[in-house]
């Protein structure tokens, strides 16, 4: 079983998935994945993948347009106990958890950004779904829904897909934010991410995009190039609260801003991570779940994992300009 390890310097969490790789060899250059060849995610392959846990279909039930299944090789197992321990002056516990694959497409080579927006929204509802679903076990504190699209950002198979992995402990990034962001409402008695929008969207310097419900902005202090968030327009917590009107408003800005970015950046790889309250928590004034989308442009070196800074060379406004300048196919 995976096990659950704390740095007691930083007590940040890291997991040991010994099943996933154990000798030197397998930790060879990943390849770019192959877009011919056989795919599990591809229709008629269903039975080479895990028993599927959501899908949607059409009214007569013979085709499906998405699933979620559990990962074939996940990082933490959903049988079992977390079994605290400590081991000397370490503090461990088994690698409980879920681990699940969307696979958003029954087309091969769709990309989200080309993608019909009623398939986007497909995709944003299997993670209202799965995110309410995995809500009801208690063992969970913290479920992150992410995005890697090319080997560069982490994808190991072209189909287009997401994940979602739930995890037993809220994570030390997003308890960062969680913790500034409550720092800021005792202090002045208002949400920081409300700040944010209201002053940027006043500025205008970096909105590369907003519609009735959402806007994309290129954060202030951007760790990498062209990063950008989309954050609902009005204070929300928890991405579970969306409403159905949301999900379609949410599809159509993500699909224009992946748009944006493969035209502008020539395709990239890129992540995107979903960024809410943790499971077990409600609705509050302080925090404000967000999309963070970051293209793989530039690489992650000694000096940052040394120093904990980020070197970006495109200024985020700059970055705003080419984004917001750029044409689609039309506007969402």
């Amino acid at each position: 079983m995976p096990e659950l390890r704390q740095d007691p310097v930083t007590s940040r969490w890291v997991i040991i998935a010994s099943e996933r790789g154990r000798r030197p060899t397998d930790f060879e250059p990943a390849q770019e994945p192959e877009r011919g060849g056989f795919c599990p995610f591809c229709p008629g392959n269903e039975s080479t993948t895990p028993r599927e846990i959501y899908a949607v279909r059409p009214g007569d039930g013979a085709n499906w347009e998405l699933r979620v299944i559990p990962n074939k090789f996940p990082v933490l197992q959903v049988e079992g106990n977390l079994d605290r321990a400590g081991d000397g002056i370490y503090d461990k516990m088994n690698g409980l958890g879920a681990h699940e694959v969307i696979i958003e497409s029954r087309e091969h080579n769709a990309q989200m950004a080309d993608m019909p927006l009623e398939q986007i929204a497909r995709v944003i509802g299997a993670y209202h779904e799965r995110y309410i679903d995995l809500k009801r076990d208690f063992r969970f504190r913290y479920a992150l829904i992410f995005k890697n699209q090319g080997e560069a950002a982490g994808a190991s198979l072209y189909h287009s897909h997401s994940q979602l992995i739930a995890l037993p402990v809220v994570p030390k990034r997003v308890q960062e934010e969680l913790t500034g962001a409550k720092r800021h409402f005792d202090y002045k008695e208002r949400c920081i991410f409300c700040d944010m929008l209201r002053q940027d969207l006043k500025d205008g310097a970096r909105v590369v995009l907003e519609n009735e419900d959402f806007v994309v902005l290129s954060p202030y202090a951007a760790r990498f190039p062209f990063e950008t968030w989309i954050l609902p327009k009005a204070h929300q917590a928890c991405f579970e609260t969306i409403s159905a009107s949301q999900i379609h408003s949410f599809a159509r800005i993500l699909k224009n801003l992946l748009q944006r970015l493969k035209r502008v950046l020539n395709d990239p790889p890129f992540n995107y991570m979903i960024h809410t309250m943790p499971l077990q928590e409600g609705p509050n004034d302080y925090y404000h779940w967000h999309v963070e989308v970051i293209p793989k442009l530039t690489k992650v070196a000694g000096f940052e994992w040394g120093s904990g800074f980020y070197i970006n060379p495109t200024p985020p406004e700059e970055a705003t300009v080419f984004l917001r300048e750029a044409r689609v196919e039309r506007e969402f």
